[in-house]
């Protein structure tokens, strides 16, 4: 279910919809991160999805990890959200340990593996890494925008 906000029907200036997303920056206490290849188009990425209507982010990023990967998590804190300017998206990342669980694949996902931050910036696209990235620093929550294939660099 997408979450959308929008001008009423009586305001002449239309105003663009978003959907919110939410994604877990899942780190064990090695340094590894948990990644996903997508069934839908074979990218590695970071587990997560769309947030529901009634759910809480937290909530939200926990079913999603839970559901990608098989792996339980405690939600640590957000670490940034970004913005896919082309497609309306606003991701929120939140960094997370993993809490229990053993890793399995999805009908969404083909692979789950955890991979070392070299690795990360080796298998994802730069939008994608950076959100893991970004989580191991420690001086977010980071703001971002990108148009799904680069980050925009703000002037």
């Amino acid at each position: 279910m997408l979450l959308y906000m929008s001008n009423s029907a009586s305001e002449t200036q239309s105003t663009p919809l978003h959907s919110v997303s939410v994604a877990g920056a899942v780190v064990r206490e090695d340094g590894r991160l948990l990644a996903i290849r997508r069934a839908d188009n074979g990218t590695w990425e970071l587990p997560g999805g769309v947030l529901e209507l009634t759910e809480a982010p937290e909530e939200g990023v926990a079913r999603e990890v839970w559901e990608e990967t098989g792996i339980r998590v405690e939600v640590v804190e957000l670490t940034g959200v970004y913005k896919n300017t082309t497609r309306g998206i606003v991701a929120l990342v939140f960094r997370c340990k993993p809490a229990g669980g053993v890793e399995r694949t999805s009908v969404e996902s083909t692979a789950v593996d955890w991979l070392t931050p070299e690795e990360v910036a080796e298998r994802m696209s730069e939008v994608y890494a950076v959100r893991l990235l970004d989580a191991l620093d420690g001086s977010g929550p980071h703001v971002r925008s990108h148009d799904g294939k680069r980050l925009l660099r703000a002037g």
